[in-house]
């Protein structure tokens, strides 16, 4: 009995249906679907960052309204602007000295907005004790979107 005839038979792949790879056509279609789908989400990605910037500014502007009205939970009265929100990292030397002051202060340090600028204080405000508020992206009074000033909720 002879068993290696099965051995020896040759199968063309070819005619089996095998891989092809994908056509010109086929690739350009794929690629044009991701350059649509990239352009649907890029955008909306790209704006992230901004709205992270806002949310931190929002938070620590309430860190520093609390810490201005123990401030004046302490004192009776809340910086001058002059003291500015030094007042609230150590005692004042200008103006009122505050009769009751924390000998570690009531923050750690003063930080910046977001965007690398000062926090803007002013005591008494318009129509509130005071007003917080950063000028937002561009670092200037005003602007829209982006650039759009941040203002404390206290001192809406």
């Amino acid at each position: 009995m002879y068993w290696g005839y099965a051995v020896n038979k040759k199968i063309d792949s070819s005619k089996k249906g095998g891989s092809r790879g994908f056509t010109l056509l086929e690739m350009m279609i794929v690629i044009v679907i991701l350059g649509i789908l990239a352009g649907l989400v890029a955008p909306q990605l790209m704006d992230e960052p901004q709205k992270a910037r806002v949310v931190k500014a929002r938070i620590e502007m309430e860190n520093i309204e609390t810490a201005l009205k123990k401030f004046y939970l302490d004192n009776g009265y809340y910086p001058s602007t002059e003291q500015g929100l030094k007042a609230l990292v150590s005692r004042p030397s200008v103006g009122r000295v505050p009769k009751s002051y924390p000998p570690n202060g009531y923050l750690n340090k003063v930080p910046n907005d977001p965007w690398q600028g000062d926090y803007i204080y002013i005591s008494p405000g318009a129509n509130s004790p005071f007003e917080l508020y950063s000028y937002g992206g561009d670092g200037k009074e005003g602007g829209s979107g982006n650039n759009a000033d941040i203002k404390s909720e206290g001192t809406r």
